[in-house]
């Protein structure tokens, strides 16, 4: 049961890649305060997924939520997006983006069309969100970036997934900045290495024994390790702003 100090209830928070993983597990965490939500899903391969959790926590919370997909590399997508939750709840409280794409490469093998991909869903989709975000998000409200704590690394490999992110950094400074008279507060969070398929898909056994020998532990990183951080800078947490929080059991630090 939620803590009844710290209500969401009444307020509206659009969570993109909301259907698995990090994102999932935060709908779930601010359905539990009440929050109605947004659950944004990129592929139409995430549509089951993203439904069923819509019954999930509507049948258990008492909230309201729907389903949107959008690609938010592309500017009339990521419009609609807050466009459709201000039709249907208002307004937007809470805006956060885990849109992210790894990739472990040495520069020198890296192509053209890897650079734009890895450009658009780390750092366009981000600029896109967040450039909506200032005309949608109410006053008081909080915006929330999932970014990597291999921005602190210095390690070969992934350059251009630590250049495709570092951006964002940087957009959260600038709008921290720009959003302070009207008390909006711009975080980010930057997790170690994750133990969700988004890892996986990029590493060798030897590597993912590596990581835990990082963390606290000598394990990865969790979801419900970051949920609770999110959480945070989304209720009691709003005098952080302009940070990007290193969350990442000792793996990293900046």
């Amino acid at each position: 049961m939620a803590p009844l100090d710290i209500s969401l209830k009444g307020q509206t928070a659009i969570i993109t890649g909301g259907s698995k993983n990090l994102g999932a597990e935060t709908v779930r965490e601010l359905a539990k305060f009440g929050a109605n939500l947004v659950i944004h899903y990129h592929s139409s391969s995430e549509k089951s997924n993203a439904e069923s959790l819509v019954q999930e926590v509507t049948k258990e919370h008492g909230i309201e939520a729907f389903a949107i997909q959008a690609d938010l590399s592309v500017e009339k997508d990521a419009e609609h997006l807050f466009s459709e939750t201000k039709s249907k709840f208002g307004g937007v409280d809470i805006a956060i983006n885990n849109a992210g794409k790894v990739l472990k490469k040495p520069i020198g093998d890296i192509s053209e069309q890897e650079y734009d991909q890895m450009f658009d869903i780390n750092s366009k989709t981000s600029f896109l969100f967040l450039k909506q975000a200032y005309k949608y998000v109410n006053e008081k409200g909080r915006i929330i970036f999932l970014v990597t704590s291999l921005l602190a690394a210095y390690t070969p490999f992934y350059g251009l997934y630590q250049g495709a992110k570092a951006p964002v950094e940087y957009f959260v400074k600038a709008a921290s900045k720009e959003l302070h008279d009207k008390q909006i507060s711009v975080n980010a969070v930057a997790p170690g290495p994750m133990d969700t398929p988004f890892l996986y898909g990029q590493e060798t056994d030897e590597s993912v024994a590596f990581f835990k020998t990082q963390g606290l532990g000598n394990r990865l990183t969790k979801v419900e390790d970051i949920v609770p951080i999110v959480r945070f800078l989304a209720t009691e947490g709003t005098w952080l702003t302009g940070q990007t929080l290193y969350a990442s059991g000792g793996f990293t630090a900046h």
